[in-house]
């Protein structure tokens, strides 16, 4: 059963996350672009806040975040798997690549167990 809460959220972060990364992209600074986003989905900055923690997204406000983002009716409603990396993680997937290959096994040893050691204390 799809819990339509959990995908409107999801997918509203997604759409968020697209929308920081093209403003990033083109030189945006980092500050206030959870406002500017919530600006452009006509929503207070405290609503979006609210969002992105745990207030439900109903059926009219998810039409008009579809609106707003260009999205066709029900968009938000579709339980989907973005299984793609961001931009982001594609950076750091790289940065780890390189690590791994400029040092030795005893580097790579480190590097490795560092890594475990952060997912297993991951809640």
């Amino acid at each position: 059963m799809v819990n339509t809460t959990v995908t409107r959220r999801l997918n509203a972060l997604a759409l968020f996350q697209a929308y920081a990364e093209q403003a990033l992209a083109t030189g945006a600074s980092p500050k206030g672009l959870e406002q500017a986003f919530a600006a452009t989905l006509e929503i207070s900055p405290s609503m979006w806040s609210q969002i992105k923690s745990s207030r439900p997204i109903g059926d009219k406000l998810a039409r008009q975040i579809e609106q707003h983002q260009g999205k066709p009716v029900g968009w938000l409603d579709e339980a989907r798997e973005d299984s793609s990396p961001t931009a982001a993680e594609r950076a750091l997937q790289d940065l780890a690549l390189a690590a791994w290959r400029s040092t030795n096994s005893a580097g790579r040893k480190a590097l490795r167990a560092h890594l475990e050691a952060m997912v297993k204390t991951r809640p």
